[in-house]
């Protein structure tokens, strides 16, 4: 049983892009889809594809690189975690990397980047750090 399946998500994203492996492969779920979809929108990940129906639907991430081959992710960390959940309000998001970075949040509006939120005056729990 995992306790933390975003925490096993990402480490296979970390995992797959250190060792130079073109995708990806994890179980479905809405909310590891919505993270995935705004790392691509961010331009840290290739492609984001859902394959099969029903309870067997596999969530397939491409991993991008750059023209030398080197992973265009160089770090992703989970910042609230089952046993220690971590909110902020709109005026409170942390920047990451002085802005070159980003934080992922769940909202009440749903889940977006630091930036969205920050726009839309919005706060939520802190998911997540990508740079």
């Amino acid at each position: 049983m995992r306790t933390d399946p975003i925490a096993d998500f990402l480490t296979k994203i970390r995992n797959a892009a250190r060792a130079r492996h073109a995708k990806v492969e994890d179980n479905y779920s809405r909310l590891r889809e919505a993270v995935a979809r705004l790392m691509m929108e961010e331009g840290f990940l290739e492609r984001v594809e859902v394959q099969g129906q029903g309870p067997r639907k596999k969530l397939l991430v491409g991993i991008r690189y750059t023209p030398e081959h080197w992973p265009v992710l160089q770090g992703v960390k989970r910042v609230s975690r089952p046993s220690a959940r971590v909110y902020a309000g709109a005026k409170k998001i942390p920047k990451i990397q002085s802005g070159l970075g980003i934080n992922i949040l769940t909202t009440p509006l749903g889940v977006m980047t630091d930036r969205e939120a920050r726009k839309r005056n919005v706060g939520g729990e802190l998911l997540l750090a990508v740079w």
